[in-house]
């Protein structure tokens, strides 16, 4: 984190506050790089350098400093141009940084972020705009995580209420307010009122995605956490078992495309259909904590039942998505599990998924030879 330098309200042009980034009291301290951020002591600077200031430090510098005056009506819609692409891609680094934090549990430090989020939609689109939505979830959650649910339940409200407002609101939003209003009723161990929230969830999400879609893995995900803290392991495999293919299926297609890339001549080409499979920072975050909390239970045979097609399953998609990431030791220790689970039980597994397998271990070793 940068050093912190002192102002004085008092020296402030008349007419003019600095107030702090994240709770509006007046500012005592400034960032010093980029100069145009403050804070009333140094726990809120870090508080906000670690949720999302270290990722807009210098991108929030054009947004906060004055226009040059321009007589040219061409120029000046063209810098107004950039201003407004500008806020929509602070928009989009903070809201995609804040659901990464969502994913990683670091609940206190998504809300710097998606206060940020909230601030620059509001500024852009105005008090009642859905696209306000996204930031009210990122605080819903987070501060469900943190256990303040009268306060998660409050932002989930003020949600809620936008979407009803607008008729045209799309699939995705409603899924994902759904998907939040399960946590919420989950967190209060209500867990009928929450399954039928995850099940809205996973249908708004069908509607634009498909009922076999990382995008919808989420509600069943949840769902079946739900299943096991009723007792109810049956249900939760099943459910487990559909996330975990996806994933599976999702990942393999994106070692594919990423190896037909890599065998082009031409560095700058790009296979068809490899964009729409990337994954951004929170999707890998969302990979991780989803298949890594999978393996566990699975580790741990809180199903109480062997199912070795889903161990190998697990394995090979954390190993997938450890190989996207460039974690080659971890890679080689998921694949070492899965040569295990296959030796040991030869019987048990699928010829294809062995094949699948012995596939994507000859990528690996190719590469790392």
């Amino acid at each position: 984190m940068a050093t912190t330098t002192s102002i004085n309200p008092l020296s402030n042009p008349k007419g003019t506050k600095k107030l702090c980034e994240l709770c509006q009291k007046p500012a005592y301290i400034q960032c010093p790089s980029c100069r145009v951020t403050y804070y009333c002591d140094k726990e809120h600077q870090k508080l906000d350098w670690d949720g999302i200031h270290a990722e807009t430090c210098q991108l929030l510098i054009p947004l906060r400093t004055p226009l040059p005056f321009s007589s040219s009506a061409d120029e000046r819609a063209h810098r107004e141009q950039q201003q407004i692409n500008r806020q929509k891609q602070i928009i989009e680094l903070a809201r995609t940084h804040g659901q990464k934090l969502l994913f990683e549990s670091k609940y206190d430090l998504v809300v710097p972020a998606a206060m940020l989020c909230l601030k620059f939609s509001i500024g852009l689109y105005g008090l009642n705009s859905i696209e306000l939505v996204p930031s009210y979830l990122l605080l819903g959650e987070a501060s469900i995580g943190l256990g303040r649910l009268k306060q998660g339940e409050d932002y989930l409200s003020q949600a809620q209420w936008t979407v009803l407002k607008t008729p045209e609101c799309p699939n995705q939003i409603k899924s994902k307010l759904y998907r939040n209003l399960g946590l919420l009723h989950a967190a209060k161990n209500n867990y009928s009122e929450a399954l039928l929230q995850l099940a809205d969830d996973i249908y708004h999400s069908s509607l634009v995605y498909g009922t076999d879609h990382i995008h919808t893995t989420g509600g069943y995900f949840h769902m079946a956490n739900i299943f096991l803290k009723q007792g109810s392991p049956e249900k939760s495999l099943s459910l487990y078992e559909q996330v975990v293919s996806v994933w599976f299926t999702h990942l393999s297609l994106l070692i594919e495309e990423h190896e037909k890339t890599a065998n082009l001549e031409d560095p700058a080409a790009i296979v068809a259909g490899q964009d729409e499979l990337s994954l951004d920072v929170a999707q890998e975050a969302e990979a991780k904590l989803v298949l890594n909390t999978i393996q566990t239970v699975v580790q741990e045979k809180i199903l109480h039942k062997e199912d070795f097609e889903l161990s190998i399953k697990v394995h090979s998609a954390l190993a997938m998505l450890h190989y996207i990431l460039n974690d080659n030791l971890k890679v080689i220790e998921l694949l070492n599990i899965i040569k295990k689970v296959i030796d040991d039980n030869p019987s048990e597994v699928n010829s294809k998924l062995v094949e699948s397998y012995q596939l994507f271990r000859q990528i690996v070793e190719k590469n790392l030879s």
